[in-house]
């Protein structure tokens, strides 16, 4: 199992935002749970923002960048404390990730037709 965690990639910037050690490992504790429930991911980064010229209720900005196996996911939380917009933004991002497993199951159990446009010759 840890083979598996180690090949995952998380990387942690602050823009406008000096990042202590703590809160690196706020953000690496919250996004574990997402490196357990989906296996395919491949890269994670995690944007955290302080602008202290935008309005009370949104001076942290936690953005967040999924790379899974042919497929790339966006989000972005806007809060007043920097770790509620961390904790927001991973729970966003694993429902976001629930609901793509869930639309490929769909997917992989309801195959659809396929026309060809030739006629095959039939096998004796």
């Amino acid at each position: 199992m840890n083979r598996l965690n180690e090949s995952k990639e998380l990387i942690v910037s602050g823009i406008h935002l000096e990042l202590t050690p703590s809160l690196k490992t706020f953000v690496q504790e919250k996004v574990d749970r997402l490196f357990r429930h989906e296996t395919r991911i491949i890269r994670m980064r995690v944007e955290l923002e302080s602008d202290l010229k935008q309005e009370v209720g949104k001076r942290f900005t936690a953005k967040g960048h999924i790379k899974l196996q042919g497929l790339e996911l966006n989000a972005s939380v806007a809060t007043n404390e920097c770790h509620k917009s961390v904790a927001l933004l991973v729970d966003k991002l694993d429902r976001m990730l629930r609901r793509n497993s869930r639309l490929a199951k769909v997917k992989r159990n309801n195959p659809h037709p396929v026309e060809l446009a030739a006629v095959l010759p039939k096998v004796a």
